[in-house]
């Protein structure tokens, strides 16, 4: 794996785009400039690793867009040392850019052949901070739980109960795209044990949130 000053230019390009499309948290814009979004996908994309847009990963599953990754980081807010769930693990790009800002990151993905890829990769790279799981991401990591925010990268017919009882409080945000075809991207805050606020942001297209796991 290498990354060349092309690399870092064509990075260093995808995040003065990012910007001009309205990503205004320098921490995250920084975290998008420092990972090489190039080593999480297949060599024949190589070429177009920084442009902004999602691109295939095998297993029926893509690579968010770099705005949409940088959207949902700037939602959490991470301060260092935040504790924080990822469902929908991929290609592990997402949970590298939570690393790079500070926190301790615990990311499950439901496809088993994914799993062992970004595990494997994450590690090469040395994330091994970075503890992945191999599980159905409906029902979260209540092992683990609570967490100071929560992220998912797929979209979901509704919140599910699970995801907001394993939020800290008061503070813990979940940020979930909800919808059919067409998802709102929900930024979710527990100010109690009981009460929560709901904010409804912009519209997103994701892979279905799906329940189970599918073994390799």
């Amino acid at each position: 794996m290498t990354d060349t000053y092309r690399h870092k230019g064509l990075r260093k390009r995808m995040v003065d785009t990012l910007r001009q499309r309205g990503i205004s948290d320098e921490t995250v814009l920084a975290a998008m400039a420092a990972v090489p979004r190039h080593f999480f996908l297949d060599r024949a994309f190589e070429e177009h690793a920084y442009e902004d847009k999602p691109f295939p990963i095998g297993h029926e599953q893509t690579i968010s867009q770099p705005f949409t990754v940088a959207y949902q980081s700037a939602l959490l807010h991470i301060q260092p040392r935040d504790k924080v769930l990822e469902i929908g693990t991929g290609s592990g790009y997402q949970a590298a850019i939570l690393a790079v800002l500070g926190a301790r990151v615990y990311t499950i993905e439901r496809q088993e052949g994914l799993y062992h890829q970004a595990k494997s990769l994450l590690d090469q790279m040395g994330f091994s901070s970075i503890k992945c799981f191999f599980g159905d991401g409906t029902a979260g990591l209540k092992q683990f739980a609570p967490f100071d925010k929560i992220i998912v990268t797929a979209g979901a017919p509704v919140v599910p109960e699970s995801l907001r009882e394993q939020l800290n409080w008061p503070g813990g945000v979940l940020v979930i795209p909800v919808g059919e075809s067409v998802q709102m991207m929900h930024k979710i805050t527990r100010l109690s044990a009981t009460q929560y606020q709901e904010e409804v942001l912009d519209s997103f297209r994701f892979v279905p949130f799906l329940k189970g796991v599918k073994k390799s």
